[in-house]
């Protein structure tokens, strides 16, 4: 009788359904294989982002590789939200840090942003994309979130689309002069843009945003200035902050 009691959840990116065979090598193989000891008859959770959660079977287990045969599906593929994370890079751990905790939080896209006050102008994009992977096989999201490449704030600026608000989280700024909380923002939404339903949240460098960029970031169509109240946040703590306070006023928490 096969044992159900998967405790292993892992992100493939082929197709899923039943009788199907897949080859997990590579990281995902020595994961199986290297971290988690698989054994043949072992069950597994997999997950595409697109058709929900599947039971699968360890059938055959190499080196640094396993063989799983797709049993049946356990679990519904849901809508999630569409939010974006823009930020400036910090240091390693923290931007880390921050890409799991996004990812806990729902994020459907993440952006690194080069900023004038960036620490860091060289990511490596395959390390945030395995974070974010990681984040969402052990929360039990059912999506991975994109990982986009690193791009300069002006650029970002230039091809910014039109159905999409920009909560510019402006650590200068305070409510009630020309800055929003973020539910005041969420519910004055209609003043920016009629238009645009969809939202992104912007968080500075360590240091913050200088007055050239405030200033061009102000002058957007689609920028909405909001202030996290009184205390001065590092920019993983805001980034949490944000995107928490967005899920309570407008996510999948209302």
């Amino acid at each position: 009788m096969l044992n159900t009691n998967a405790k292993i959840r892992l992100y493939v990116e082929n197709d899923l359904k039943a009788g199907t065979d897949l080859l997990i090598e590579g990281n995902g193989g020595h994961y199986l294989v290297n971290v988690m000891r698989v054994k043949m008859g072992a069950c597994v959770i997999l997950f595409n982002g697109r058709e929900g959660d599947w039971l699968a079977e360890v059938v055959k287990v190499g080196k640094g590789k396993a063989r799983l045969a797709v049993r049946e599906k356990v679990r519904d593929q849901k809508p999630e939200g569409d939010l974006w994370y823009l930020f400036a890079p910090i240091k390693k751990a923290r931007t880390d840090y921050m890409i799991q905790k996004a990812t806990e939080l729902g994020v459907s896209l993440m952006r690194p942003i080069l900023t004038e006050r960036t620490n860091l102008d060289k990511l490596k994009h395959d390390r945030l994309n395995a974070n974010a992977i990681e984040a969402a096989e052990q929360c039990e999201r059912m999506t991975v979130p994109k990982v986009a490449e690193l791009i300069k704030l002006g650029d970002m600026l230039a091809n910014w689309p039109e159905d999409r608000l920009l909560m510019f989280c402006d650590e200068a700024g305070e409510d009630g002069q020309n800055c929003y909380t973020i539910g005041r923002a969420i519910n004055e939404a209609g003043a920016w843009q009629d238009h645009a339903k969809k939202w992104a949240i912007l968080i500075g460098p360590e240091g913050g945003f200088t007055e050239e960029e405030r200033v061009m970031l102000r002058k957007q169509a689609n920028v909405v200035p909001i202030t996290l109240g009184p205390r001065i946040l590092r920019a993983d703590t805001a980034a949490i902050a944000a995107i928490s306070l967005w899920q309570s006023f407008a996510g999948d928490w209302a």
